[in-house]
């Protein structure tokens, strides 16, 4: 069996993304984990089922351009069950100051998701 295990992401603020996906999404954070020779740091969020997501950070980063049509890895996506639970989070992450990038609605291959722009402008797809 092949299962995909984990995927990454380097964020500048590394408790502020922690924060919005424990607050918003429920993540079960894992114990931060410091490299102090490469001033490294991460966390591993669990959500219900088997996904995880490892936040990471360290002082040379970067940010990309601001491009939605290029290549790479462009949106995380949680199923949170229903449509309600859809527009429930959607508006609470509205009123919290979050950009709401789409939706919610019915896609035209019939998937009723919105799309939201959370921390540092990471797109966060959430679908039933």
């Amino acid at each position: 069996m092949i299962q995909l295990d984990h995927c990454a992401l380097y964020v500048q603020d590394l408790e502020a993304v922690k924060d919005f996906f424990v607050r918003f999404f429920k993540a079960v954070p894992s114990f931060l984990y410091h490299n102090r020779k490469t001033n490294f740091k991460s966390y591993f969020l669990r959500f219900d089922g088997d996904a995880s997501l490892e936040i990471m950070t360290r002082p040379e980063l970067s940010d990309q351009t601001d491009n939605q049509m290029r290549t790479g890895y462009i949106h995380l996506a949680f199923s949170v069950g229903n449509r309600n639970e859809v527009d429930r989070i959607t508006h609470l992450l509205e009123e919290n100051g979050y950009d709401i990038v789409s939706g919610p609605r019915t896609t035209g291959d019939g998937y009723y998701e919105s799309c939201i722009a959370g921390p540092e402008g990471n797109l966060i797809e959430i679908t039933v």
